[in-house]
């Protein structure tokens, strides 16, 4: 019987596209089920506020007003409670301490395991991590990747040894200074290129590119990275 985790999403759509099905293959003992985003009912008109974009507290009150709800109604089956988030430059320690206080009030949860992951400051740096199988290897950009990434070092000073540190945390927007996946998107509209080449997409390439990744070559970069991967695979394995 596979071990059912619940997983709590910040972000957006192609934050939700990229991140399910990247556990689900690494992860293949697992059964990964999405709590938030809410999911759109079939017929319903969209409602990006109620869905997408939350992140930070606004991810914690979501948790707060779904998990209770999915717990009432689907009592026993959760294994784990998982809650992923961007970190957005915020100090990772301080944040999983409010998102488990918060669950820690719901009292039906209290004997789930609980685990908090992040994606430092994006998921792009999971790509930036592994670049030669992610743009390096991707037809949309073979032909200019590395004047990308020679880009990317230079003017926007993404440290391809460890993306996970690229910022700073602004305190007045509660996020970075500096959007990874934005540099990402400016690297590949460069002056120099042809205008009909594509640009970067988080929408389209985000979870294509997530999909060509090699765990082991992101850990080696990418310290949170690392901890989750290595819980996951852990707990998978061993429950």
């Amino acid at each position: 019987m596979a071990v059912v985790v619940w997983v709590f999403a910040g972000g957006g759509h192609s934050e939700v596209q990229a991140l399910i099905p990247f556990l689900r293959k690494h992860f293949p003992r697992c059964r990964f089920e999405r709590k938030t985003p809410v999911r759109q009912k079939p017929g319903s008109k969209p409602n990006k506020a109620v869905s997408y974009g939350k992140t930070g507290q606004s991810l914690i009150d979501q948790i707060s007003e779904e998990l209770p709800i999915a717990l009432k109604y689907e009592p026993n089956i959760c294994d784990l409670i998982l809650v992923f988030d961007d970190l957005d430059c915020r100090p990772p320690e301080s944040q999983r301490e409010k998102i488990l206080e918060a669950i820690s009030k719901i009292q039906e949860s209290v004997d789930i395991e609980k685990f908090v992951g992040f994606a430092s400051p994006e998921l792009e740096s999971w790509i930036i991590a592994d670049w030669s199988h992610s743009i390096g290897q991707h037809p949309d950009f073979r032909s200019r990747h590395q004047r990308m990434r020679w880009w990317l070092s230079t003017e926007r000073n993404v440290p391809f040894d460890s993306p996970e540190s690229f910022s700073e945390y602004d305190r007045q927007k509660d996020c970075c200074q500096e959007k990874l996946s934005e540099a990402l998107i400016d690297s590949s509209v460069l002056d120099e290129f042809d205008s009909s080449l594509p640009r970067f997409s988080k929408g389209l390439h985000t979870p294509l590119l997530l999909g060509e990744i090699q765990p082991n070559e992101v850990q080696k970069r990418c310290p949170l990275f690392r901890e989750l991967y290595n819980y996951l695979n852990n707990f998978c394995q061993n429950s």
